[in-house]
Protein backbone atom coordinates (compact mmCIF):
# COMPACT_ATOMS: atom_id res chain seq x y z
CA UNK A 1 0.00 0.00 0.00
CA UNK A 2 0.97 3.03 -0.90
CA UNK A 3 -0.13 6.20 1.09
CA UNK A 4 -0.35 9.73 -0.14
CA UNK A 5 -0.43 12.59 2.61
CA UNK A 6 -1.37 16.15 2.15
CA UNK A 7 0.41 17.77 5.05
CA UNK A 8 -0.89 21.24 6.27
CA UNK A 9 0.38 23.41 9.26
CA UNK A 10 -1.92 26.33 10.92
CA UNK A 11 -0.45 26.14 14.24
CA UNK A 12 2.84 27.32 15.44
CA UNK A 13 3.09 25.98 19.53
CA UNK A 14 4.83 22.53 18.30
CA UNK A 15 7.66 22.27 15.80
CA UNK A 16 6.43 20.00 12.78
CA UNK A 17 9.52 18.08 10.88
CA UNK A 18 10.30 15.45 8.87
CA UNK A 19 10.43 12.92 11.97
CA UNK A 20 7.33 14.19 12.67
CA UNK A 21 5.60 13.34 9.60
CA UNK A 22 6.90 10.04 9.03
CA UNK A 23 5.75 9.09 12.61
CA UNK A 24 2.64 10.25 10.95
CA UNK A 25 2.74 8.68 7.87
CA UNK A 26 4.05 5.44 9.49
CA UNK A 27 0.53 5.33 11.70
CA UNK A 28 -2.02 5.87 9.36
CA UNK A 29 -0.27 3.23 7.22
CA UNK A 30 -0.30 0.54 9.85
CA UNK A 31 -4.28 1.69 11.06
CA UNK A 32 -4.49 1.61 7.04
CA UNK A 33 -2.89 -1.64 6.64
CA UNK A 34 -4.67 -3.54 9.61
CA UNK A 35 -8.04 -2.62 8.44
CA UNK A 36 -7.19 -4.31 4.75
CA UNK A 37 -6.79 -1.17 2.60
CA UNK A 38 -5.01 -3.32 -0.04
CA UNK A 39 -4.58 -0.15 -2.86
CA UNK A 40 -3.13 3.06 -2.43
CA UNK A 41 -4.55 5.64 -0.25
CA UNK A 42 -4.70 9.04 0.35
CA UNK A 43 -5.56 11.55 2.87
CA UNK A 44 -4.53 15.16 4.23
CA UNK A 45 -3.58 16.20 7.52
CA UNK A 46 -3.75 19.47 9.38
CA UNK A 47 -1.93 20.18 12.00
CA UNK A 48 -3.80 22.83 14.56
CA UNK A 49 -3.74 24.23 17.91
CA UNK A 50 -6.59 24.46 20.53
CA UNK A 51 -7.54 27.25 19.29
CA UNK A 52 -7.78 25.90 15.97
CA UNK A 53 -9.83 22.65 16.47
CA UNK A 54 -12.15 24.39 18.53
CA UNK A 55 -13.05 26.18 15.55
CA UNK A 56 -13.75 23.19 13.26
CA UNK A 57 -15.55 21.18 16.10
CA UNK A 58 -17.76 24.57 16.38
CA UNK A 59 -18.28 24.21 12.78
CA UNK A 60 -18.64 21.06 11.69
CA UNK A 61 -19.58 19.20 15.00
CA UNK A 62 -21.65 22.08 16.74
CA UNK A 63 -19.60 21.50 20.00
CA UNK A 64 -17.90 24.79 21.04
CA UNK A 65 -14.38 23.45 22.68
CA UNK A 66 -11.48 22.04 21.97
CA UNK A 67 -10.71 18.60 21.32
CA UNK A 68 -7.60 16.13 20.19
CA UNK A 69 -8.35 14.82 17.14
CA UNK A 70 -11.18 15.02 14.43
CA UNK A 71 -11.93 13.18 10.77
CA UNK A 72 -13.81 14.06 7.72
CA UNK A 73 -14.31 10.40 6.06
CA UNK A 74 -14.87 10.68 2.49
CA UNK A 75 -17.57 8.33 2.04
CA UNK A 76 -20.37 6.98 3.30
CA UNK A 77 -22.22 4.74 5.56
CA UNK A 78 -18.82 1.75 5.96
CA UNK A 79 -18.60 1.32 1.86
CA UNK A 80 -15.30 2.38 1.28
CA UNK A 81 -15.56 1.35 -2.08
CA UNK A 82 -17.00 4.52 -3.28
CA UNK A 83 -14.12 6.22 -1.90
CA UNK A 84 -12.00 4.57 -4.90
CA UNK A 85 -11.08 7.04 -7.33
CA UNK A 86 -9.93 4.29 -9.54
CA UNK A 87 -6.68 5.23 -9.06
CA UNK A 88 -6.55 5.57 -5.01
CA UNK A 89 -8.64 5.46 -2.43
CA UNK A 90 -9.55 8.90 -0.95
CA UNK A 91 -10.36 8.45 2.48
CA UNK A 92 -10.31 11.95 4.06
CA UNK A 93 -9.27 15.08 6.34
CA UNK A 94 -7.78 14.33 9.96
CA UNK A 95 -7.43 17.43 11.92
CA UNK A 96 -4.73 17.23 14.84
CA UNK A 97 -4.07 19.56 17.78
CA UNK A 98 -0.51 19.30 18.46
CA UNK A 99 -1.33 21.06 21.81
CA UNK A 100 -3.71 18.86 23.25
CA UNK A 101 -1.60 15.85 21.97
CA UNK A 102 1.24 17.52 23.76
CA UNK A 103 -0.74 17.80 26.97
CA UNK A 104 -2.42 14.43 27.09
CA UNK A 105 1.35 12.84 26.55
CA UNK A 106 2.24 14.77 29.49
CA UNK A 107 -1.30 13.89 31.48
CA UNK A 108 -0.69 10.52 30.50
CA UNK A 109 3.22 10.26 30.98
CA UNK A 110 4.14 8.80 27.31
CA UNK A 111 5.93 10.30 25.06
CA UNK A 112 4.62 13.25 22.55
CA UNK A 113 5.24 10.66 19.75
CA UNK A 114 3.07 8.09 21.05
CA UNK A 115 0.40 10.49 21.76
CA UNK A 116 0.15 11.77 18.22
CA UNK A 117 0.66 8.58 16.88
CA UNK A 118 -2.42 7.07 19.02
CA UNK A 119 -4.45 10.23 17.67
CA UNK A 120 -3.85 9.40 14.03
CA UNK A 121 -4.73 5.55 14.49
CA UNK A 122 -7.87 6.80 16.26
CA UNK A 123 -8.56 9.00 13.21
CA UNK A 124 -7.95 6.62 10.35
CA UNK A 125 -10.08 4.32 12.25
CA UNK A 126 -12.73 6.48 11.87
CA UNK A 127 -11.95 7.22 8.35
CA UNK A 128 -12.76 3.25 7.86
CA UNK A 129 -16.39 4.09 9.68
CA UNK A 130 -15.65 2.87 13.24
CA UNK A 131 -17.31 4.95 15.41
CA UNK A 132 -16.93 4.76 19.53
CA UNK A 133 -19.68 7.07 20.09
CA UNK A 134 -22.58 4.46 18.88
CA UNK A 135 -22.47 2.55 21.92
CA UNK A 136 -20.13 0.23 24.11
CA UNK A 137 -19.36 -2.61 21.46
CA UNK A 138 -18.22 -0.15 19.16
CA UNK A 139 -16.22 1.45 21.73
CA UNK A 140 -14.47 -1.91 22.69
CA UNK A 141 -13.69 -3.02 19.48
CA UNK A 142 -12.50 0.38 18.13
CA UNK A 143 -10.05 0.32 21.90
CA UNK A 144 -9.17 -3.56 20.55
CA UNK A 145 -8.05 -1.71 17.19
CA UNK A 146 -6.30 0.61 17.93
CA UNK A 147 -4.49 -1.67 21.27
CA UNK A 148 -3.46 -4.29 18.01
CA UNK A 149 -1.96 -1.26 15.46
CA UNK A 150 -0.04 0.45 18.46
CA UNK A 151 1.49 -2.66 19.41
CA UNK A 152 2.21 -3.14 15.74
CA UNK A 153 4.38 0.01 16.08
CA UNK A 154 6.37 -0.61 18.60
CA UNK A 155 3.99 2.10 21.10
CA UNK A 156 1.97 0.52 23.57
CA UNK A 157 1.76 1.31 26.62
CA UNK A 158 3.40 -0.89 29.17
CA UNK A 159 1.67 -1.32 32.18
Amino acid sequence: MELYIDFCNRQRKEKVDDALRELVRRALTAAFEYEGVDGDAEVSVTFVSDAGIRKYNREYRGIDRATDVLSFPLFDGGDIESAFDGERYQLGDVVLSLERARAQSELYGHSFEREAAFLCVHSALHLMGYDHELGEAEEADMRRRQRDIMKILGLEVRA
